[in-house]
């Protein structure tokens, strides 16, 4: 009998402390991820309208310019050729392509909502830079895609917070079981969610 009390007293005290450990795992996982949340829930609007805040305009920008004689020819790497560029026309992202033959060089350099083109001259070291850029909404929703950025981003900022965002939601399903009285209700609620994202997948996707 003594043993059946002991083991009663040890399930309810573990009862509590799983409860707790859901609650406080819950609540700070909402406030580590709030910026992640807000962050993909807002994009998500705006990539689904782009043109609601301008995020499908361009603006192009040419410029026509040209290296000092001979600094070409003096066998410069392709990183000397790339930051030069870069410093003399503030040119910002990776460089994410550099070609080279025997007439001329290309350059493109890439970041979110960003591009800049360089086609060089290899004998007269003429050159031209197209620079195409969009605004502040257009730069989030590449960064919400993950598309011209770099991998700290996709492994900490996008992966990261998917990761984040699981463990949040999956923290407060844990605790729905905690509560007897809205245990059923809410299971039958989620189902329901998910039922009714499938079917419009299902009915309204081609």
């Amino acid at each position: 009998m003594h043993r059946k009390q002991n083991q009663k007293r040890l399930r309810k005290l573990l009862y509590r402390k799983s409860a707790a450990a859901f609650r406080w795992l819950h609540i700070y996982l909402s406030m580590l991820g709030f910026g992640a949340i807000m962050f993909f829930a807002a994009t998500g609007i705006t990539l689904n309208h782009p043109t609601w805040f301008g995020g499908s305009a361009l603006q192009v920008e040419d410029i026509s310019d040209k290296f000092t004689s001979g600094w070409l020819r003096d066998e410069r790497t392709d990183l000397e050729i790339a930051e030069a560029l870069r410093e003399k026309h503030q040119l910002h992202g990776r460089v994410t392509e550099f070609r080279e033959d025997e007439l001329e060089y290309m350059l493109v350099y890439k970041s979110p909502a960003y591009a800049a083109d360089v086609f060089i001259d290899r004998e007269s070291g003429d050159y031209t830079v197209t620079i195409t850029s969009a605004n502040l909404i257009a730069a989030l929703n590449d960064l919400h895609k993950g598309r011209d950025t770099s991998p700290t981003w996709k492994a900490i900022g996008i992966d990261g917070a998917a990761l984040l965002l699981i463990l949040f939601s999956l923290s407060g399903f844990a605790l729905l079981f905690y509560i007897k009285r809205r245990r059923l209700s809410g299971v039958v609620t989620s189902v329901i969610g998910t039922l009714i994202l499938g079917l419009v997948w299902f009915l309204f996707v081609p």
